[in-house]
């Protein structure tokens, strides 16, 4: 695991999106897990500004981390429209390339299953990006999610509700179920590139980085990942014990060490 700390969410996207454009650009057919809501948005700026600088996506293809249950297709808060929206179509990636579950189905489990099946055949997720809930969940699972858990249906925790009620005209209309790839799906990416910012985020950070491994800070599983980047601003980073000690680290980052 490596922490990177850096002033603000713009610093931080340019250095995930470095990660990205090298994935990119050295792999035939490279597999990216797409992550929703406020904190991956600096990130995707940045990379739809390099696509409009010559950077191609053509050949990406991605799978979501989450849908929310019982949202009908077309609604603009549907994770899929969120993507569409938001990476699909800036970075021009093909529509059919990427996936996600589908809150929709009949049959959710079997649903979970299908997209878990999906994942392993398109031989696993290159980069996952993810973000970090107030609460310490990744992707939508939450405090409690057991650690090898994978795609599953999930019942949202009353927090996590309130804190995407400002994306939905009221509470009432943020859905109470989802189903979200599992902490053992997550685990199995090859590199997890997991990014906080904001105050607000600090006590989960420094739970999931610095704490114990355990289900209650669902994020935690970061510290068990065989390749994990965290990329903190400076007020996520706030509450770290070991502040001083991340930045000498990457103050002298060797040339030949690579993100």
């Amino acid at each position: 695991m490596e922490i990177i700390v850096l002033p603000t969410a713009t610093d931080t996207a340019v250095v995930a999106a470095d990660i990205i454009e090298q994935l990119v650009i050295t792999r035939p057919a490279p597999v990216l897990g797409l992550a929703t809501g406020s904190t991956p948005g600096p990130l995707y700026e940045e990379l739809t500004r390099r696509h409009k600088g010559g950077l191609s996506f053509a050949h990406v293809r991605a799978f979501m981390l989450d849908e929310y249950v019982g949202l009908p297709a077309g609604h603009p808060e549907r994770y899929a429209e969120v993507i569409r929206r938001e990476v699909t179509e800036p970075l021009d990636i093909p529509l059919e390339a990427v996936q996600g579950p589908d809150g929709s189905a009949a049959d959710l489990p079997a649903e979970c299953e299908r997209y878990e099946q999906a994942i392993t055949d398109a031989g696993g997720i290159d980069v996952q990006i993810a973000g970090i809930g107030s609460n310490g969940h990744i992707a939508f699972n939450e405090p409690g999610s057991a650690l090898t858990s994978l795609t599953r249906p999930k019942t949202l925790n009353a927090r996590t509700r309130h804190d995407n009620a400002r994306f939905f005209a009221s509470l009432d209309e943020v859905p109470k179920h989802v189903l979200t790839q599992g902490l053992g799906t997550i685990g199995r990416s090859r590199h997890l590139l997991m990014l906080a910012s904001g105050e607000g985020k600090a006590d989960a950070v420094a739970a999931a980085v610095e704490g114990p491994l355990a289900a209650v800070c669902p994020a935690s599983i970061v510290q068990t990942h065989r390749h994990a980047t965290v990329l903190l601003d400076e007020a996520a980073a706030s509450k770290l014990a070991l502040r001083e000690y991340y930045a000498d680290v990457w103050a002298n980052r060797p040339d030949w060490q690579p993100l």
